[in-house]
């Protein structure tokens, strides 16, 4: 029996594998540098305001991240969004629907679109960029049609869709999480160790097991403890972070997920081996646009209104660098969902501590557009590490 753990991740970091590591580096030094700069941007207000931010783009990156997995891309997830937050908008504010209703219709007809833009794909052979560039357009028309002259809808502000943005967990809920998420941690590490172990596959060390779930537990204790200190941990970031949990699980332990990453690594091996490629494809398509929409709902949910910019300014661009930040390649093939989180974790703490030091937004555009190419970069140079 023999055991992996450090020295081979040491080997896969020789091999080029850099994985989060420069993300969660890059994170440190935002933190240094905004903190020293400005004492407000630490501060547990300041870091409650940038959990509520991050949500719903986050969410729409995790779409994102779906397609790219495949090395696709949707260019039409900003105007789902849009579209889909105001369908909800529309039918729960004017038709009087029961809003959870309306969010499962919007959503519902997010992944429509999804399957539409995946049917675009592969059975017309259209590429994705032109079909979800078309998207793009077109759905922002049918949203500002939908919307008419009045140009916006405003959402009751003690409504249930607004509440979302609103709502805090009490301290016994947020630390009985921490306690439910790193014993659950702990009991998947365990139960992997004895079914490797029962299989005569090489396990990880006992003591790196224990490493990583006590590290987990002062990560979210710490996050608890912070965000305690000014309104209590938001609703918002659950819901975002438990996307983010889900469908990692999803990807690394179904055989769906699975199947994803072979089809982005390559296509036509995945075909060969038997996989429905064109099925895989399409159900990318249908979760990115469905996490879109449902993205697009919490956004309208934190402005308590939806309008003509609904999905609109940069919310596409930095859903799209978020996923790459975080370390999903370009190319296909690679990528985890916690790509969302840090990405868009490392893209909202430089907008935010940008607007504390009050620099202007052209040079908050400059500095993004740095760090996206430096992501691309390092992800160019790894695989031509792991090629080599």
């Amino acid at each position: 029996m023999t055991a992996i753990g450090m020295p081979y991740k040491l080997e896969r970091l020789r091999q080029g594998e850099l994985g989060a590591w420069p993300v969660v580096a890059g994170l440190v030094a935002i933190a240094a540098v905004f903190g020293s700069l400005n004492e407000h941007f630490l501060s547990p207000e300041n870091l409650t305001n940038l959990a509520l931010q991050m949500a719903a783009t986050g969410t729409i990156a995790l779409g994102i991240i779906m397609v790219l997995l495949l090395g696709e891309i949707d260019l039409s997830a900003g105007s789902v969004s849009g579209l889909c937050a105001v369908v909800m908008t529309i039918l729960s504010v004017r038709h009087g629907w029961n809003p959870v209703l309306a969010i499962a219709v919007a959503v519902a007809a997010g992944a429509a679109v999804g399957l539409l833009h995946g049917v675009m794909h592969t059975r017309l052979h259209m590429p994705s960029f032109v079909v979800t560039l078309a998207g793009l357009i077109g759905w922002q028309g049918l949203l500002l049609y939908l919307l008419g002259q009045g140009g916006t809808i405003n959402l009751p502000f003690d409504g249930f869709v607004a509440g979302l943005s609103d709502t805090w967990l009490p301290p016994w809920l947020a630390w009985a999480l921490v306690a439910g998420l790193t014993g659950a941690y702990g009991a998947a590490g365990a139960l992997t160790r004895r079914l490797r172990t029962a299989a005569g596959l090489p396990v990880t060390p006992f003591h790196w097991v224990t490493l990583r779930v006590g590290g987990l537990a002062v990560l979210l204790a710490g996050a608890v403890l912070v965000l305690s200190a000014d309104r209590g941990v938001p609703l918002l970031l659950v819901i975002f972070g438990a996307l983010v949990i889900g469908l990692d699980l999803m990807l690394r332990h179904t055989a769906f997920g699975r199947w994803m990453y072979a089809v982005g690594g390559n296509a036509e091996a995945a075909r060969r081996a038997g996989i429905n490629v064109t099925r895989i494809r399409v159900l990318a398509f249908v979760l990115s646009s469905g996490l879109a929409a449902f993205g697009g709902i919490l956004a309208a949910g934190r402005l308590s209104a939806v309008n003509q910019s609904s999905g609109g300014s940069d919310i596409l661009l930095m859903a799209i660098a978020a996923a790459v930040i975080g370390g999903t390649s370009l190319f296909g093939g690679r990528g985890r969902t916690y790509a969302a989180l840090l990405g868009i974790l490392v893209i909202q703490s430089i907008t935010n501590g940008m607007l504390l030091l009050n620099v202007d937004s052209s040079v908050r555009f400059m500095v993004t557009a740095a760090v996206l190419a430096l992501a691309v970069a390092i992800d160019s140079l790894a695989r031509r590490g792991s090629a080599r």
